[in-house]
């Protein structure tokens, strides 16, 4: 395909992470949530760095006529429209933050920016700073030798002068041991402090006989990405973990200072740890605002209203979740339904007598699991449970790691990473023999990871299930993760690993087909990435050949929206959108799919992904019916341009704002 013809998906994510930004700026949010959208705003940037531009930054050193062939852009080329992106968004940024600043200080929540502290303030700050603060900091002269800063830490360089003699320092700023914020609620409005002022204010105690002339605060992140040389050789958990324990070691990516430090310092600072120019990002007075997150309050209208759950009442009418799924298929939308139901689920597994064995995949395990206990107690309670563990997710192998450890020490089969491959999919399969010798599987088959922590921020879709079809081919699924047994073709799950994208191309080339005959065609798809050159090819042959191909893309997209008039549009809202649909109109016979699976490579090529049929009508037409209220979003919706711009959607239609639409929709089901 034209190199033209796609979008490259760094400046495409970048496009998506500037969307957050434009949540911060809307005044129609309450201003504590436009500060966490800020928040997430940082922290996105903070791991694209950390990965992606670290990754750039390594093929930058590779031969270019090696990788040429292999990416759209040359690297080098690409980090400086990524730095030339970055750096205007940073300016927005800065403008939107105080912007928020000074409208929650008018609302009675005032968080100090400017680093002043009033003199009413003084002995209270001052104290927690003795108190609180001081027995973490940790001092080292800024030496070639003996300088080590921690990835993603956050550090003051100090510059002082003793006995005539310039002496620098490098000084820590505690916020992994305290948290970044200090609250005097006595005071009014209600007074917020970075614990970087409250340090600053104190340097004199810090550096007894020196005159500190400067403090300016610096961050370093470093290549996270795990180096495994050979997955396919010796033991892979070992590694992984011994890479764990490097990924503070990594390479420099960015290297975050406050603008105001005089040039001498900044030229000194480089020569010590060996940075480049690169590398260098000129901040503020202070980084890792993703810290933000820390910011609560009690006054009225400043944060959203909770929502409460909505409850299922078929599933709550029967005191057995098994005997309502045995009735008809069930579906649950997080976050607008409790995931009670799924521990429910797991938990009638672990003492049901009928209950023969229980299998799991497990991508990002909540730091509590709730359902890890369940399977525990399957495991103590006789039940054969086997959990396929990925160790390989990015930030939560360590987490996955002690889980594992400790399901292992209870007696269930734990079954780690494959080589060269990740396990993605979101399923479990219950097996029940009951007294008459009949085995009957009850199927999970998710959108979103078994983590009870991200299904209350997460918008995703759960399926419970005792079609024999599709729960024969997930036991294949399963088979294979346990014991690698190569599972027969798939009819009705689509696996990656297994003939993925030639099953999604299929289905677009009926929709072709069925145009071509006359017969009614459409495409509908819901993703949070789309990569695939292969799929995105296939939707533009859709579509020039006049089926109405419509997307609603969350973050990457590498198909340039209007060509040969696809549609894509983006959704950013209080909750993060999660899951991933396939409509196909099939000739108005229509086929639904859902799953774990965006369309990149390495999705469909390098996990191992479930997409399943939604065959029951009633959940079917759920679905579907989400999905167009996603598609009639004229509030917090945006229609993505050729530049991927973010185009706000002008209409004079009846407002309509999806998540808050879908929860009334929910609602009046039940």
């Amino acid at each position: 395909m034209s190199k033209k013809l796609l979008f490259d998906r760094d400046l495409s994510w970048l496009s998506f992470n500037y969307r957050v930004l434009l949540e911060a700026d809307d005044s129609t949010v309450p201003l504590v949530e436009r500060l966490r959208f800020v928040a997430i705003f940082s922290s996105n940037l903070d791991e694209f760095f950390r990965v992606r531009v670290a990754n750039l930054r390594r093929l930058v050193e590779i031969d270019k006529k090696k990788i040429n062939k292999k990416i759209d852009i040359e690297p080098e080329s690409l980090l400086q429209q990524i730095q030339k992106e970055v750096g205007a968004q940073l300016k927005v940024y800065g403008k939107v933050l105080s912007k928020i600043l000074r409208e929650l200080k008018t609302r009675g929540l005032s968080i100090n920016y400017t680093g002043r502290i009033p003199v009413t303030h003084q002995v209270d700050l001052n104290t927690f700073f003795k108190i609180k603060l001081m027995g973490y900091l940790r001092i080292q002269q800024l030496k070639k030798k003996s300088l080590f800063l921690d990835n993603r830490a956050l550090y003051f360089v100090v510059s002082t002068v003793k006995s005539g003699e310039k002496i620098n320092f490098i000084l820590n700023i505690p916020s992994n041991k305290v948290s970044r914020f200090h609250t005097l609620k006595s005071k009014q409005p209600t007074s917020v402090y970075f614990i970087d002022d409250i340090i600053r204010n104190n340097l004199e105690m810090v550096f007894p006989g020196h005159l500190v002339e400067g403090c300016y605060s610096i961050k370093l992140n470093k290549d996270a990405d795990l180096q495994i040389d050979d997955e396919y050789e010796g033991d892979l958990v070992q590694k992984i973990e011994k890479q764990i324990q490097k990924r503070n070691l990594g390479v420099p990516s960015r290297f975050l200072y406050d603008s105001s430090m005089p040039e001498e310092l900044l030229s000194q600072l480089v020569n010590v740890l060996d940075l480049n120019e690169a590398d260098l990002y000129a901040g503020g007075r202070y980084h890792n605002l993703n810290d933000f997150f820390q910011v609560s309050s009690s006054i009225s209208g400043l944060e959203y209203e909770k929502q409460a759950p909505i409850p299922n009442k078929m599933l709550d009418a029967r005191n057995s979740l098994f005997e309502s799924i045995k009735e008809q298929d069930q579906i649950l939308h997080f976050p607008y339904q409790s995931y009670n139901y799924i521990l429910r689920f797991f938990n009638e597994a672990a003492i049901h007598p009928d209950v023969r064995k229980i299998d799991v995949t497990f991508y990002r395990m909540a730091e509590n699991s709730m359902i890890g206990e369940a399977l525990i107690s399957a495991a103590n309670n006789g039940k054969k449970v086997n959990v396929f563990m990925e160790v390989k997710a990015r930030f939560d192998e360590e987490n996955n790691l002690l889980w594992a450890r400790k399901m292992e020490a209870a007696g269930i089969n734990i079954h780690y990473s494959i080589p060269g491959l990740k396990v993605h999919a979101k399923a479990a399969l219950i097996t029940m023999k009951g007294e008459d010798g009949t085995t009957t599987y009850f199927g999970f088959y998710g959108t979103g990871n078994l983590n009870e922590g991200t299904a209350k921020i997460y918008c995703d879709h759960s399926l419970l299930t005792i079609n024999p079809d599709m729960n024969k081919e997930l036991k294949q699924v399963f088979d294979f993760l346990n014991s690698k047994k190569k599972p027969s073709d798939f009819k009705h799950l689509i696996v990656s690993q297994f003939g993925a994208p030639d099953r999604f191309a299929a289905l677009i080339q009926r929709e072709i087909d069925n145009h071509s005959n006359g017969l009614p065609a459409e495409i509908i798809i819901k993703l949070n990435n789309l990569e695939e050159s292969v799929l995105i090819e296939k939707l533009y042959e859709a579509a020039k050949a006049g089926v109405r191909v419509t997307l609603i893309v969350r973050s990457i997209c590498c198909l340039i929206p209007d060509t040969y008039g696809i549609r894509v549009v983006r959704v950013v809202d209080r909750y993060l959108e999660h899951a991933r649909i396939f409509s196909f109109l099939n000739g108005g016979e229509e086929e639904l799919y859902m799953g774990s699976s965006d369309w990149m490579t390495r999705n469909l090529h390098r996990r191992v992904e479930v997409t399943f049929p939604v065959n029951q009508e009633h959940i079917k037409k759920q679905v579907k019916d989400l999905l167009q209220i996603q598609l009639k979003d004229n509030i917090k919706a945006v229609v993505l341009d050729s530049k991927m711009n973010n185009l706000k959607i002008k209409t004079g239609k009846k407002p309509g704002r999806a998540q808050m639409d879908a929860y009334e929709y929910i609602r009046k089901l039940n």
